[in-house]
């Protein structure tokens, strides 16, 4: 599995910077659990992509937000720290727990609320940089857009089966993008 290469390689990235850390390491059980959350949205799939063709939607993840490039480190934790909590956020409603397996969507959500509080150890010192502006765009707003637009879409789609797998997809997608963000 690649995207969970990508992940490790992501979260070693924001947490280290220009001569060895951020003064927050990032702990392997952080990293763990980034890997048994992709793992869990994977096992999570209930239905054949074949089944759900009609409800595929693009849902405009943000490549700038997600290419390491574009980001310095502490807004590329930013970016990673939201796209961990909205997705908390996202799985942890009475909606979604009509359409998964119970089991799985707990730990899914234990392992997502995990992260976050792992990663608040560091969040003081990533946020106490000075970081530069991206352009005029904040990404902590185009995130919540983004995330927004899915919110919609379920909505829209009555929050059907075929619906909330085109999620769990794009969700796998946007956590492994997400983390692949590093220093530019």
């Amino acid at each position: 599995m690649a995207f969970v290469l990508s992940l490790l390689m992501a979260l070693v990235l924001v947490s280290y910077g220009p001569g060895g850390s951020l003064g927050c390491y990032l702990s392997q059980r952080l990293m763990l659990d980034a890997r048994e959350n992709l793992r869990l949205l994977d096992r999570m799939n209930r239905l054949s992509p074949h089944s759900c063709l009609q409800d595929r939607k693009d849902f405009g993840l943000p490549q700038e937000m997600v290419e390491g490039d574009q980001l310095q480190e502490a807004q590329a934790f930013c970016v990673l720290y939201e796209m961990l909590q909205q997705s908390f956020n996202l799985f942890h409603t009475e909606r979604s727990s009509a359409a998964w397996n119970t089991t799985l969507l707990e730990q899914l959500c234990t392992g997502l609320q995990q992260q976050l509080e792992d990663l608040d150890t560091c969040r003081g010192p990533v946020m106490g940089e000075k970081d530069s502006e991206l352009g005029k765009m904040d990404p902590i707003v185009t995130v919540k857009k983004y995330f927004q637009g899915i919110h919609d879409y379920l909505q829209e789609k009555g929050y059907s089966d075929c619906a909330w797998e085109t999620v769990r997809v794009e969700m796998m997608r946007a956590l492994t993008s997400s983390t692949t963000l590093k220093k530019g």
